[in-house]
């Protein structure tokens, strides 16, 4: 297990080495710091433009530029954005917000994908699985953002006007100067009064897919002659259902899981627009594209890249877990 664990890490450090260049090489192609400048009129002079590519080091070869930027990110220097500001601070502020709303969503869709899986799989072709089937593919088909709208309008708003109070927020990741005055528990519980909302919407439309994977998985194991074999010797079928079936049928669960993270960093920056939230999508749509910020951009992606590669790192652990084989062959 230790070799195999060490090889995986190995593997996985010149994935984000590779996926850092291929990041860097794209967005320095395609993202212009100067565009600002060349619909100014009257535009400015050649000398103007030759003196910012000098300052925003533009002027340097491709590969010195990524040489610079990534022993800036080794040593936790992002660069600065095209104001001066140094990227870093507002790069970590934003994503522990966006992390608050996608770990909270990720871990009620798996939770939610697997229950449902196996309890639509075990009661296949009866009333539980056809309304299960049909509610994952109502979530499928629906836009993030509509479903986003539709809480909003029908839930929270109905919810509150019930309760008469709000205890469910549409807007913002916390109240305004809550953090400033606030306790902890009451900075908590604000936090979480916002969370409600976002999350629903982000870890419904997530789950609908997740568990149709689980329960066809499920179905396969349920099928399969060890499953019998342990049946035919006596053992009870809710042991032989969740020790040896469930086991095996969330391997590739664990694969669809670890690949779909990147999807759900994309809803969470359509999530958070539509709750009007201050993370990580906005910083990239307003600071970062909004204003052709090359290191606002580029560090947005090599941070999204980094949690990619250690989400299916983790699954690659998870396999040799799950499914000892895999780590011997």
């Amino acid at each position: 297990m230790l070799l195999y664990s060490i090889r995986r890490i190995l593997a996985s450090i010149l994935v984000l080495l590779a996926s850092s260049a291929l990041v860097f090489v794209l967005t320095a192609q395609t993202v212009d710091p100067l565009s600002q400048y060349r619909t100014r009129q009257p535009v400015p002079s050649a000398a103007f433009f030759a003196q910012k590519r000098a300052e925003l080091g533009l002027d340097k070869p491709i590969l010195a530029r990524y040489w610079d930027w990534l022993t800036g990110v080794l040593h936790g220097d992002f660069g600065n954005n095209i104001n001066g500001v140094p990227v870093r601070g507002d790069l970590f502020e934003r994503l522990g917000v966006t992390a608050r709303m996608v770990a909270a969503a990720m871990l009620l869709a798996i939770v939610l994908a697997v229950i449902v899986g196996v309890v639509t799989a075990v009661r296949k072709n009866k009333a539980s699985d056809y309304v299960a089937t049909i509610i994952s593919y109502v979530l499928i088909a629906l836009p993030v953002f509509w479903f986003a709208v539709l809480l909003k309008v029908f839930v929270a708003i109905k919810f509150n006007q019930l309760v008469g109070k709000t205890l469910l927020y549409t807007a913002s990741e916390e109240s305004p100067g809550i953090s400033t005055y606030g306790t902890t528990a009451e900075i908590f519980k604000d936090r979480f009064q916002h969370l409600v909302l976002p999350t629903i919407a982000l870890a419904a439309i997530t789950y609908a897919a997740w568990s149709r994977f689980q329960r066809a998985s499920m179905l396969d194991v349920m099928s399969s002659e060890y499953m019998r074999f342990a049946r035919a010797k006596g053992l009870p079928y809710r042991k032989v259902l969740l020790k040896h079936g469930l086991r095996n049928a969330l391997i590739p669960t664990t694969t669809v899981v670890a690949l779909g993270i990147g999807g759900v960093f994309g809803g969470a920056i359509i999530t958070e627009t539509v709750f009007n939230w201050n993370g990580m999508g906005r910083y990239l749509t307003q600071s970062g594209l909004g204003q052709n910020d090359i290191n606002v951009v580029t560090g947005w992606l090599i941070v999204s890249s980094f949690f990619i590669v250690l989400f299916n790192l983790i699954a690659d652990l998870l396999y040799a877990v799950l499914d000892p084989r895999i780590r011997l062959s």
